[in-house]
């Protein structure tokens, strides 16, 4: 396990409650008193920094090296019955965005997801969750298959940002964003969207169109990164903390705003601290979700998908 700089007391605890419970099973020693009372200093300790987490910290979490990624949870969802589609039928197959069919119980769901690497050599073969144009033409080309088999659309969002290299804008980065944003606002089956970790600019924004829109708790969405923002208004990355607070990024933040339409809550300790009941509350949260929309009209699903977006945001003619 890992821990961030603001989560050291907790490591302190938890090396102090494994010494304890060692000396417990290696003697004769009843030390079962005090274990209890590190396992009581230690939640509370918890409890303290996790109610409290300004919204840099919360960047930070969601960028955990241990924090599940888009593959872990197909895989918890849909286990074995997962098939991943490749390639946009053009360029090639782009490995930072994955998809493919598979069910959650008995719902069929068409998979799409931004995918990020666990270590540098898998870090460099998914771009770093950074997607080209191929790979939101990919996300289109299945979304359009689930359509004509008439099977909801499940999008997980964790990216930094489209790619930005010249070659990606050469080949239609920015239409191939606009295309899936303008398709999706269409799309004739339920889309549920979740921001699992990073949600940033149009990079986001390419899969993340839907009829219920989420945030884990501990993720962030904004049109710009803290630290590119920080670059942009200081000339310098040392201000990337004023940046996260005024940029409004954190789930709550956006739950306040109406630009999201809920939060996921995380376990104590955030999702990489409690795997399995992260991916449980998520299964729920989709199934609840989805017999939400599915009470709806085709017609009256789009019309609220496009209501929602339009009156979003402040303007004056």
């Amino acid at each position: 396990m890992e821990y961030l700089d603001f989560e050291l007391p907790i490591k302190e605890l938890e090396e102090q409650l494994n010494k304890c419970q060692l000396i417990g099973e290696e003697s004769a020693v009843d030390v079962s008193e005090t274990c209890q009372k590190l396992i009581k200093k230690l939640e509370d300790t918890k409890k303290d920094i996790y109610k409290n987490l300004t919204p840099w910290q919360r960047v930070q979490l969601s960028r955990h090296p241990n924090r599940p990624y888009t593959l872990d949870y197909v895989k918890a969802l849909a286990g074995d019955t997962f098939m991943e589609l490749h390639g946009d039928r053009s360029v090639k197959d782009d490995k930072a965005i994955i998809g493919g069919l598979g069910k959650i119980g008995d719902q069929s769901f068409m998979f799409i997801g931004q995918q990020k690497g666990f270590n540098t050599k898998t870090r460099q073969y998914r771009n770093f969750g950074m997607a080209n144009p191929e790979g939101y033409r990919k996300a289109l080309r299945l979304m359009r298959m689930a359509e004509k088999f008439n099977i909801p659309v499940l999008t997980f969002v964790d990216t930094p940002g489209a790619y930005p290299g010249l070659e990606a804008e050469e080949r239609g980065q920015g239409e191939a964003i606009a295309r899936n944003i303008f398709e999706m606002c269409v799309l004739k089956v339920p889309i549920i969207t979740i921001i699992i970790g990073e949600g940033a600019s149009g990079g986001a924004l390419g899969i993340g169109v839907g009829d219920r829109v989420l945030m884990m708790e501990n993720s962030w969405y904004s049109v710009i990164s803290p630290e590119n923002c920080s670059t942009i208004l200081w000339r310098s990355w040392d201000y990337k903390i004023e940046a996260a607070s005024a940029l409004k990024l954190t789930s709550k933040d956006m739950e306040n705003l109406n630009l999201v339409d809920g939060v996921i809550r995380e376990p104590l300790g955030g999702a990489h601290s409690d795997r399995e009941g992260t991916f449980q509350i998520v299964r729920k949260t989709i199934v609840e979700e989805l017999a939400a929309i599915q009470k709806l009209s085709v017609e009256d699903m789009i019309s609220a998908r496009i209501n929602k977006y339009e009156n979003m945001g402040v303007y004056k003619e």
